[in-house]
């Protein structure tokens, strides 16, 4: 429900705060007080297309916020979730937007920063305005397939359908996928054969490339290494000199020996001292000796063995950047190429899997669209039907209304496109709603098809309908006509209508008299809520005219009263 209007330097109005009720409510007043700016404003507070033609003389900006107050699971708070919106479910939503004079525009929601997309997605969800005041709703012809579908009520049908669409989107990108693979298939063949055999040829082993880089570090060292162990061995005297001088030193020591025996004093433990480190310094040459040998056995290869390591070691890093890897992921590399190429062996099996896939998903939706095209055609005859019968009391009883079908490419609401043509009068050509008929007739046959639709698990209820002109040319029954059903409409959910005729203003539950002053050079609109007494002098007004006499005031008391 629309629970308040709050307008700022909108034209002719300066400020304006107006709060609503539920069921139907009247905005009535002389031409040109100000109605067509209320809607306005409100169009431009719900994301119609709006310009800086709003703003009112000498002001800055225009501004006009909605206030709504929906329960229930709403399409908006989906909308809202997906937008990343804050929300309260207990609270309004606002919608809110501002005009400069210089034509920029900000959009808001519950005082959040949007774009003008979102809120006139967000306002199309929550508002239907049915005259020349906004080409949304039922004068979008976008609209027309979910209304037939709601009124035949496919919801079921409708979501196997854009279940059975899934899949066959999803069979067919497979298909497109495998026959875009065939395309290149072969040269695939060819150069996962190709480097299967190169690589297998290789055979790397885990850890190669470290290990052929330091031994390849080892050999080039070798040659030098070689020579200080060959200094080494000769500075420990390798001929046997040393091992003569220090065995020669070792008997003058045991000849002394041999003189003093076995004293045991100073002397005598001294030359026993030197014999011992004597007898180690032979040994220890000897282990020296023995040691240098082994370390010069180590660096010792066979010939040719660096030319072949680095021959193998730079095969190996030539492979792996020529794809893109490091030597040791050369082993996955064969083995994702190997996966590969038994996918592309796989390939005639499996495209004729997936043409088998294709052909069952495809019969699945023709089926599911077929019925629900033939659903959609009765139902389309069932609303044409009742649409027309609510056409002469509104004074269109030779008007025209079809519900037009075509077929368009498979979708995942089926493969139909609906529209709905009326023609006005009779020899006139038969065309789009929003095209052939005038303000008034936009509004009764918007009033008319909601009518229709009345019974309809849509989302109606959901929304605020706002019908303008919708007595424009007709008076009396008719008027009358148009006040029952906008009442009727109004039990599942709130209407506006902006009206200047006494029977549908009667029909109200709710009533606004809009007016217009001129103060100080400048003209501006006023809104006034009018109770039951005041209601009915101004009901008389619209039945009298300036002169207001008792027998109207009786008239508009018979009118509230039958209303």
């Amino acid at each position: 429900m629309l629970s308040e209007i709050s307008i700022r330097n909108v034209v002719l109005i300066k400020a304006l705060d107006l709060e609503l009720g539920a069921g139907l409510s009247a905005m009535t007043g002389e031409t040109g007080a100000g109605k067509s700016i209320i809607l306005d404003a409100l169009g431009m507070a719900t994301g119609a297309r709006s310009d800086k033609g709003l703003v009112r003389s000498g002001a800055k900006k225009a501004q006009c916020s909605a206030s709504f107050t929906i329960v229930g699971d709403h399409k908006a708070w989906r909308e809202l979730d997906i937008a990343d919106v804050d929300y309260d479910k207990n609270a309004d939503i606002v919608l809110r937007r501002t005009i400069t004079e210089e034509g920029r525009s900000k959009a808001y929601i519950n005082d959040a920063p949007v774009s003008v997309k979102l809120l006139s997605k967000v306002g199309g969800l929550l508002l239907e305005v049915h005259g020349q005041h906004d080409g949304r709703g039922l004068l979008d012809p976008s609209t027309h397939l979910r209304q037939l579908d709601d009124f035949g009520n496919h919801l079921e049908m409708l979501a196997s359908c854009g279940r059975a669409y899934v899949t066959l989107k999803s069979s067919v990108e497979a298909m497109e996928n495998l026959k875009s693979r065939q395309a290149k298939s072969e040269e695939d063949r060819i150069f996962y054969e190709h480097a299967i055999g190169e690589l297998d040829r290789l055979a790397p082993s885990p850890g190669e490339d470290l290990q052929l880089a330091n031994e390849r570090k080892l050999l080039q060292q070798a040659e030098g290494a070689l020579g200080e162990l060959r200094a080494a061995r000769n500075a420990l005297g390798d001929d046997g000199e040393y091992d003569t001088r220090i065995g020669q030193a070792l008997a003058g020591m045991e000849r002394i020996s041999g003189k003093i025996g076995d004293a045991d004093n100073e002397a005598g433990q001294a030359l026993q001292v030197a014999s011992t480190a004597m007898e180690k310094a032979l040994l220890e040459l000897e282990e020296a000796r023995s040691a240098v040998g082994v370390a010069a056995r180590a660096f010792t290869f066979e010939p040719g063995r660096l030319d072949a390591l680095e021959e193998r070691l730079f095969a190996l890093r030539a492979v792996a950047r020529k794809y893109n890897v490091d030597v040791d992921g050369l082993q996955d590399l064969r083995q994702n190429f190997g996966a590969e190429l038994l996918a592309l062996e796989g390939y005639d099996e499996n495209l004729a899997n997936a043409e088998t896939a294709l052909g069952r998903a495809q019969a699945r939706y023709d089926s599911i669209a077929d019925k629900l095209n033939a659903a959609r055609v009765t139902a389309a005859a069932k609303l044409d039907k009742k649409v027309v019968a609510e056409l002469p009391p509104l004074k269109m009883e030779r008007a025209k209304f079809i519900t037009d079908m075509n077929e368009t490419s498979d979708g995942p609401t089926g493969r139909d496109q609906v529209r709905f043509l009326v023609s006005t009068n009779p020899g006139t050509d038969i065309g789009p709603l929003e095209k052939i008929a005038s303000g008034g007739e936009l509004a009764r046959f918007s009033l008319a098809i909601k009518v229709a639709l009345a019974g309809a698990v849509d989302d109606s209820r959901q929304k605020v309908m706002i019908f303008d002109e919708v007595d424009q040319g007709v008076g009396g029954a008719v008027a009358d006509a148009v006040g029952r059903r906008l009442s009727r409409l109004s039990a599942n959910g709130q209407v506006i209508v902006v009206t200047h005729s006494p029977q549908v203003a009667a029909s109200a539950n709710h009533q606004m008299l809009i007016s217009k002053s001129s103060q100080a050079g400048s003209t501006l609109t006023h809104v006034v809520t009018l109770a039951s007494e005041t209601r009915e002098e101004e009901i008389a007004r619209m039945l009298a005219g300036e002169h207001i006499t008792d027998e109207a005031r009786a008239a508009a008391r018979k009118l509230m009263h039958v209303s």
